[in-house]
């Protein structure tokens, strides 16, 4: 059995975070290391999948929530417009193996967004 990730630790309250918004299946936190003035983190509560196209193909409603959650947060903490990234694959940046998507909005850092 592996190591639970450190979405599911926050979630389950073992590491501290604000979460900054809730739904039945999906969270949202800020970023410890933003890379635009908007820098969320969308989550689902399952680990079930561990990158974008694992939870498309196998739950596209939960897909849908999360983009549907990253909508409302760009208009409650930005001016609605809004970048939605998921890292796919270590050489695409993901370092966490939860899926997850980052909301970005207003202008980004050069580097690449991360985890």
């Amino acid at each position: 059995m592996s190591e639970p990730s450190i979405f599911t630790r926050i979630l389950d309250g073992e590491i501290p975070s604000e979460i900054i918004a809730e739904t039945e299946n999906a969270f949202a936190i800020r970023d410890i290391a933003p890379r635009a003035p908007l820098h969320l983190l969308v989550i689902p509560k399952t680990d079930q999948y561990r990158n974008v196209v694992e939870l498309a193909a196998g739950d596209p409603e939960l897909m849908a929530e999360l983009v549907g959650l990253a909508n409302t947060l760009a208009a409650e903490h930005g001016d609605g417009d809004f970048r939605l990234v998921f890292n796919t694959g270590p050489n695409a940046g993901q370092t966490i193996f939860h899926v997850h998507a980052h909301v970005l909005g207003g202008a980004l850092e050069e580097k690449s967004v991360g985890a």
